[in-house]
């Protein structure tokens, strides 16, 4: 996996001295805690992992790793860091790691970070993710794929028809490296991804591979997805997006859910009374940032 850290072109290999008498040579470092309080995030699974990384003349340390349960509990939330390393610290970022990761480096997935203020610095992904208050989406029912007007409902494209001709439907911030956006259906309480995408004005990643479209073309060049063959368990396509809740989620890059990540800035529940090709407007999701505070 590439490596970056905010704009940070190298990793600087740094020596800490103990805090103890600097003459003996054979004295071990004196350690403090590092605290965690943090709330929001969700289990990895186990192919992934949480590292924390503090900031230490324009160079990473790592802090530690832990994982969440389905609960969002931390497995640790005290670390033991060298003293020194701590006091000399300026930020706390947090990042997605493989679990299995050779690389010393911290990866392109940071999801919280923040700077030092006396002991303590407050955490959150606004500002190393994205920042979402100006989030706005629209979208349409229509299944372009499927011939003309067969199973209009049981299609999603993020675009708006209100001039009468597609524009682009979703306002985002662009994504720090790392993460892509995710349109999903919540159908049932099954959510299907419409693909993932880093640009509203495109056809998502998977516009050319999707096994679900019909065999009419990949569609117009917004993200979306008709929802006409091959349906996961549980599900019958073609369906009827009435009534379920249209997502669109902040993925990590590489991601191994097929479940919508924490964060989900735009949501909206199709009305029941919705009509095909007619403009829908999304509103907030229910997590637009993660946040928590930090303390050495």
């Amino acid at each position: 996996m590439k490596k970056l850290f905010l704009g940070f072109l190298a990793v600087a290999a740094v020596t800490f001295t103990s805090c103890s008498d600097d003459n003996d040579t054979n004295s071990v470092p004196t350690t403090r805690d590092l605290t965690l309080d943090i709330t929001g995030l969700e289990n990895l699974g186990s192919d992934y992992k949480y590292e924390g990384w503090v900031i230490v003349n324009g160079a990473p340390v790592s802090t530690g790793v832990f994982s969440v349960d389905d609960s969002g509990n931390l497995s640790q939330t005290f670390f033991s860091v060298e003293s020194n390393v701590l006091a000399s610290a300026t930020t706390f970022v947090l990042s997605i790691e493989p679990t299995n990761d050779p690389d010393p480096a911290p990866a392109d997935t940071k999801i919280l970070a923040g700077d030092f203020s006396s002991n303590s610095a407050n955490v959150s992904s606004t500002g190393i993710v994205g920042d979402f208050a100006n989030a706005t989406g629209k979208y349409i029912l229509a299944t372009p794929t499927d011939g003309e007007d067969n199973n209009e409902f049981s299609g999603v494209w993020f675009l708006d028809l209100t001039s009468g001709s597609p524009t682009v439907g979703l306002t985002l911030p662009t994504l720090s490296a790392g993460w892509k956006y995710e349109g999903w259906a919540v159908i049932n309480g099954t959510p299907v991804s419409t693909g993932t995408f880093t640009a509203a004005d495109m056809a998502d990643d998977n516009a050319a591979t999707s096994t679900f479209k019909g065999d009419m073309g990949n569609g117009p060049g917004y993200p979306g997805e008709d929802y006409i063959q091959n349906a996961p368990m549980g599900l019958t396509f073609p369906t009827d997006l009435k009534g379920s809740t249209i997502v669109v989620s902040v993925e990590p890059d590489p991601d191994n859910s097929p479940s919508p990540f924490t964060l989900k800035p735009l949501a909206h529940l199709v009305p029941s009374d919705a009509n095909h090709h007619d403009t829908l407007i999304m509103g907030a999701g229910p997590v637009a940032a993660i946040s928590g505070t930090v303390t050495r």
